[in-house]
C-alpha cells in the first residue's frame, strides 16, 4: 500500500491533515488529532 492511498483526517486543532498509521489501526475511528501536542491543546480550541 503506498502512502497517497491510506485515510486521512483533518486535526480540529491545528486543521492539518494527517494519514493512518499503523499504530492507529485498532482504534483509527476513535482518533482525533494529529499528535500528542494537538491532543493537549484540545482545550484551549
Amino acid at each position: 500500500m503506498q502512502k497517497s492511498d491510506l485515510p486521512s483526517k483533518l486535526c480540529p486543532v491545528c486543521q492539518r491533515p494527517f494519514s493512518w498509521r499503523r499504530k492507529w489501526a485498532k482504534d483509527w475511528d476513535a482518533v482525533r488529532y494529529c499528535s500528542e501536542r494537538c491532543r493537549r491543546r484540545k482545550a484551549g480550541a
